[in-house]
This record gives structure tokens, sequence and C-alpha cells, in this order.
């Protein structure tokens, strides 16, 4: 038999058997090569398969097939401290990447792995995986502040200086700039075309061209602008968008009436902010003479003057949202239309689709219409107008709305009804602040504000719910393709933390985690509202939460415990609300399985980009928040504030002032003691003096550090309020103790088995050669005897 045969015999042997495994003697005699002369040329084969890799030794010696390494493609999302995790499927955990096993993948790279450690449920811990290939870089472009080499560095490296990005997923890298192209000043905020990535001896290097000097860092409100442009949204419209804005019309036409229903004699207004441009809702209600309630939510027609694949339409696609920061709102479409023809202003007639609802005194919408319409409101109410009449009964605001006060007490009558049916049915309410950062004309934050949610506020909330949830049943019952925004059911590992979590502190929670209802959920946050621990309770659920995002699949809201809901009441600022207005248009004419097809093969995208549009939105909100927030701390150095613990990691204590600011007390500052994180409670606990620090926990701190640019603020901690212990998870070391080595050989390994007598184990060889000499012998047949 050749050698060439023999590895293919045995290889189709091994793939066809029914075992994973076989010992040398066995194979030799599933083989039929139990002669001496066969056998030590099967040992020879086996041992030229291993070193090929083509056959694997397990544990024991015997022989299997080499696992075969699964790749993965994925989504790799980057920490600043170098490690990283791969998304494979937004249902699925993310793996696990160390630092040394990224292959030089930056954020947002699609990147091919192989799984190294596979997930261990019992233990929590996920899977482990490393980069093998870069299918795609996410990054082409950074944004960040130029550093200059003077005259002599230049010449000697060929480069005019290097690029710090603005990113801090990317802070760790330098982008150098090739002496070549424009050369910006020091200080410049620059957009690089990368042309080099990182790769072997270049793990923290890029290289790239300077394409646009954005400003200088020190120009107002650059610090702002930086962040958007790296995080890819645009800051200005294409020409031939801002062309096709300045084509629409000012003022409606008589043409525009036809086919709509006229309102303008109703009594309808818009409650907004008092410093809102783009009013896209306008609200009426009135008693009906059987009881019920009618409520009319009229929503500007964005759809009509955006028409399906303009150049409008998909410039707004691609944006998918608008972002609103700190003191500018980047729009999802022109601001000509956005605050102008599109805006719900007052006195003046606005197209618009309408969705008038009639409801019971239980909140039940028992009737409902939708269609285009034509309204001009009344007035232009601001929250605070509002609140101010219904909740302050300011008398001088009273007289000068009194025309309009008697729908306002019904308007507040109606929204307590829609609360008290959401709250009825488990809808989840959690009540997080919410600040405003006031800037002056520089951009220098000058005040945090917090966001009073009045009665204004929270009825326009229900009114809007009710509006969206009525469109959402409407198009699913039709059975025809749409667009929803789902919620989906809290994932059975997170809630099986928040189960322990809970548990811990003495709360239970009905229900399993497998299917565990809103409402369910609801009444443990009622159950501790005034108790300390709401806060964390707060913390754990709304991390338990899953994302919500927008879906051709209706599968409902979880947090809101509705069967169906869409986003219809905000299409001047979300995309998805702009294609549920056409979609309504759409079917109101034209439901046949050619339409439906067409929309069928278009939603999923639509839905998926706009979700993603989203999320890359509120990622700039964040930022920007963050660095506006350590600017305004900066000059409190040295000063003192009361705050709460609002979460504890391994590495510290974040701590949230009332003012919304939150600054890191890093663990290595907590000199007390050596604190261990009890992860199932959240806790940091002393190992000698027990002290205790969990979320909801008061504490007065010192501010030590407030940096804008790395956006991070650091406290010290002054005292803490006491709190119930947590058992720590083993009885205390003396930590000096752990780190001495042992005085002698015969100590370092007394907790080690003696497998060469007593253990019942045989002794491994030292080496594969010693392994295969050994199996060299003449084989034993099963059932031979001696002799």
């Amino acid at each position: 038999m050749e050698r060439k045969t023999m590895k293919q015999e045995i290889l189709t042997f091994l793939q066809t058997a029914n075992k994973k495994s076989f010992s040398m003697e066995e194979l030799a005699e599933a083989l039929k090569m139990q002669k001496s002369a066969d056998y030590k040329l099967l040992v020879q084969t086996i041992a030229a398969m291993e070193r090929e890799k083509s056959v694997a030794l397990n544990q024991k010696g015997k022989i299997k097939l080499p696992l075969q390494a699964v790749t993965i493609e994925g989504i790799f999302r980057s920490n600043e401290r170098g490690f990283g995790f791969v998304t494979i499927d937004p249902e699925e955990p993310d793996v696990y990447i160390a630092k040394e096993e990224t292959h030089y993948a930056m954020n947002g790279d699609t990147v091919e792995i192989e799984i190294i450690k596979t997930a261990d449920p019992f233990s929590e811990r996920g899977a482990e995986g490393r980069v093998l290939k870069i299918k795609q870089r996410a990054i082409t472009q950074i944004v960040g502040e130029f550093v200059a080499f003077d005259v002599d560095e230049m010449k000697e490296s060929d480069l005019y200086g290097f690029v710090i990005p603005k990113d801090k997923k990317s802070s760790q890298f330098k982008v150098y700039i090739p002496a070549e192209g424009i050369q910006p000043v020091d200080g410049s905020i620059v957009i690089v075309e990368v042309t080099h990535f990182p790769e072997e001896g270049y793990a923290t290097s890029l290289e790239g061209l300077v394409t646009k000097v954005i400003g200088h860092k020190n120009d107002p409100g650059m610090d702002i602008l930086s962040v958007v442009i790296a995080l890819g949204i645009p800051t200005s419209f294409p020409d031939e968008v801002m062309a096709a804005a300045d084509e629409v019309p000012d003022e409606i036409s008589e043409a525009d009436l036809v086919g709509r229903r006229d309102l303008r004699d109703q009594q309808i207004v818009t409650i907004d902010g008092a410093d809102a441009k783009d009013l896209d809702d306008a609200v009426t209600v009135r008693k009906l003479d059987n009881g019920n309630y009618f409520l009319g939510v009229h929503i500007a027609d964005v759809s009509y003057y955006v028409e399906k694949d303009s150049l409008l339409d998909q410039e707004a696609f691609e944006r998918g949202t608008s972002v609103y920061l700190t003191d500018r709102v980047i729009p999802m479409i022109p601001q000509r239309l956005s605050n102008g023809i599109c805006s719900l202003n007052p006195k003046v007639p606005r197209l618009a689709m309408s969705c008038e609802m009639e409801i019971t005194p239980n909140g039940q919408v028992v009737a409902h219409e939708i269609f285009p319409s034509v309204i001009q409101t009344t007035e232009r109410m601001t929250y605070s107008a509002v609140n101010g009449i219904l909740e302050e009964q300011d008398s001088e605001l009273m007289t000068q709305y009194q025309e309009l006060v008697p729908m306002f007490e019904l308007m507040k009558e109606l929204h307590q009804i829609l609360e008290a049916m959401r709250t009825k049915r488990g809808a989840i309410n959690f009540d997080d602040q919410e600040a405003r950062i006031l800037v002056d004309p520089e951009g220098t934050p000058l005040e945090i504000q917090l966001r009073e949610r009045g009665v204004g506020e929270r009825l326009i909330e229900s009114f809007m719910l009710a509006a969206n949830e009525t469109i959402a049943e409407h198009f699913n019952r039709l059975k025809v393709p749409f667009i929803y925004r789902i919620h989906e059911q809290p994932k059975e590992e997170k809630m099986q933390r928040f189960f322990d979590f809970a548990s811990a502190l003495g709360i239970l929670v009905k229900g399993t985690k497998e299917n565990i209802t809103p409402k369910d959920l609801q009444k443990v946050i009622d159950q501790v509202a005034d108790k300390p621990e709401a806060p964390v309770i707060n913390t754990m659920l709304l991390r338990s939460m899953q994302q919500a995002r927008y879906s051709e699949d209706n599968y409902g809201h979880y947090g809101l415990a509705a069967e169906y809901y869409t986003h219809f009441t905000s299409p001047i600022r979300r995309y998805p609300d702009l294609i549920v207005h056409r979609l309504i248009r759409t079917y109101s004419q034209d439901q046949s399985e050619t339409t439906k097809a067409v929309w069928a093969e278009a939603l999923p995208e639509i839905a998926d980009h706009s979700s993603q549009m989203e999320r890359r939105a509120v990622e700039a909100e964040r930022d920007v928040d963050s660095l506006k927030k350590a600017e305004y701390m900066a000059d409190k150095i040295g000063e003192e504030y009361d705050g709460i613990v609002s979460s504890v990691t391994k590495f510290g204590l974040f701590i949230e002032l009332p003012n919304t600011v939150e600054g890191l007390i890093h663990v290595n500052e907590l000199k007390q003691d050596y604190f261990q994180f009890i992860e199932n409670q959240l806790a940091l606990v002393g190992e000698r003096t027990r002290q205790t620090f969990k979320i909801g926990q008061k504490v007065r701190i010192k501010v030590t550090k407030a940096d804008p640019e790395t956006r991070e603020i650091d406290f010290e901690l002054l005292s803490a309020e006491e709190v119930a212990e947590v058992e720590l998870s083993h009885q205390p070391q003396n930590r000096r103790r752990r780190r001495d080595k042992p005085t002698n050989k015969k100590q370092s390994n007394s907790k080690k088995p003696n497998r060469e007598s007593g253990s019942g184990k045989k002794k491994k060889p030292k080496n594969k050669k010693a392994f295969y000499q050994s199996v060299a012998k003449k084989p034993k047949k099963k059932g031979r005897k001696k002799g």
C-alpha cells in the first residue's frame, strides 16, 4: 500500500466512522494493518499526517480529525484600551477579541474571525475570538487635530506632521501626513483620507492625506463640529438638494387641496418647546354627545413635498433623522421646508395627514379615520404656557388663552385616561432626568438646566402614542407591507441577571425569564418606588431591555405593552415617519399585489438603515453632551458636591450629580481598602472593612479632573452614606500573602497530584517523538493471550 493511498484510507475511515477518536491499535485493526511491518508504516504515516495537521491527537493520545476552524464574519467594535468585540448577529452576544488578537482591526471594520474559546453559559463568560482577516475597512476618513512638525523633523521624516483623531475609539492612533498636498497649520481641525492602515510594526499608526481643513481648534463651535464630522454626519446639504428645496413653493395653492378634507374651521393647536421651529404635530380634543372623547392628531404632510426617489427624498433617506445638539440642529430636510411650508406655523393654512380617533372613558380607541387634510392652527402654544394654565392656574395666561382653556382642560382629562390605560396594561414607566445645556454665542456652557416634564409635555406624548398605535394596528389588519417601531422582549440571559440582582435585594419578581410581561416589571418598579433601592432597580431594568428599532415585521412594543406601534408623528425629523405617510397615501389609492411587492422589497433596507442612523444620532448627542459637561466642570476643579452612585464597575464608581453631570472615582483612588467587585449585585466591597458601594448610594465628592478633549470627569470620594453590607464572593485573604512566592520547591508543588505513584494515572510521554516510539511496537490484538 502506497503512502498516498494509506493517508486517503485513514482520512476516509476517520470521516465515516461513528466514533470521533481511535487508539493506534483500534486504527490498525480497522484498517487490517496489524502485522508488524504494516503497523510500523501506519505509525510513521500517522506521525507525518499529524505534522501536516491532517490528523490530530487528543489528550489521551488517540487519533482524530482536527477541528475545522469555523470562520465567521462580523463587525468589529473597538475599545480605546485596545481590545474589542465582534457583532455577528444583533440578537446574539458579541464575541470578545483580546488586544493581541485584533489583527489591527479598527472600529466598524467588517472582519473574519475564528472562535478560540466558546461561551460558557454557567459562568456567564462570552465567546472569545481571533481576527483572521479584515474584509472591509469602515474608516476611510478621519477627523482630527493636526500637530505640525518643525522644519528639521519635516526634512528627516518627509512628513508634515500627524493628526490626533477626535473619535475616542480611534484615540490610540496617530495619522501621519506625508509632505504632499495640503499643509495645515498647527492646531487645524482637518479631514484626512486614509491611505495606509495599521500593520505589523505600526500597530497604532496610519497614514493619509489632508483633503480639507475645517477650521482651527480654537474657533467657536469647532468642538461640536469635530464630533459631528467624525461620525460621518453631513453638516450641509449638496447644492442640487438645496436647489430642489428652493423649487418647493412657500404657500399652498388651490391645486394642493384636491382630495383633502378641509379642517381649517376647527380649533387646533400646536404645543411645543419655546425654541422649536419645526412644528410637525397639532392636536384638538372635544367631548362627544355619547360621553366619548374625540382626539384629532394632525401631522405635517412632508411626503407631499418630499416625493419618492427625488433628490430631497434620497438625502432624507441617507440622513435618516435630524440630529439635535446643544446649540444647533442638523436637519433631515432643508430648513426652507422644515421651518417653512412643512411646519404647522400658527394661523396659516398647512397640508397635513390626520388621524382622528374616538376614545372611550377607559382609554380604548373604538373608531378612527386616517386621511389627508388642510388645517390652520388657532395658536402656537408652548409647554410652559399650557403647564401654567393647567398646573399653576396662571390667571394672566388663562385670560390670554380663555377661548382655549376648556379644550386644554379636556386634553388633561383625556391624557390622564390614556396614561391610566397604559399603566393598567403594563407599560413600563422609566422616569429619567433630562438636562439642557445652555451655552453662550461662542458655545461656552453657562448652565445645566433639568428639563421638567409637566402635564403639557405628557399630554402631547399620550396623544402621539395613541395615534402611532392606531396607525400601526390599522395597516397591520390590512395585511400590507408596513414599517413598525418595535421593542422586543428582553433576552432570557439578561432577565436572569435582573432576577438574581433583585433577589439579592430581597425583591420578588413574578413571572419567569422566558415570558415575563411588562406588567410584571412595572410592578417591580412600583414596589420599590419610595425605597432607596429604586434607582438601582431602574438602572438594572433599563440595562436588561433590548434596544427599540425599526422593522418591516410587527413584534409589538414591549416597553409600552403595545401590540402594534409605529412612528407617524414626526416626519420632519424622522425618515420612517415620512415613509409611513407615503404608505398611507399609496395604500389609499392602490393595494395591488404589485404595489405590495415593491414595498415588501424596499422596507427591510429602509428599516435597517433608519435604525443605524438613529444610533449614530444618539451617539453624537451623547458625545456632545459629555464634551459640554466636561467643559462646564473644567473651572470647578476642587469644588465639592453631593451626588449618588449611578453605576458600579470593577474599575470604579460613576457618580451622578443633581445636574446630571457624571464622573468617575477610580478604584485605585479608594485607598482605604482593597475592593472586590460583586457583579451580581453591582457592588464594590472592601475585603477588610466590608465598606460597600452600591447604585443609588449618596456620596460627597470633590472634582479633581474635567477634560473636554477626552470628555472625562474624575471625582475624589469625601464621604458616603452607610448602606447594608454585601457578602463577599469568598473569604478575604491577605493581599500581601497572595503575592508571596512559594518558599521552596516542595511548597510550590504541594497541591499538584503525584502522577508517579498512587494517582492511578499513567505518566504521559514527554514529547511526541517518545509517544510514537512507544506505540511503534508489535501491536496486541484484542483477546489475544500471552504465550
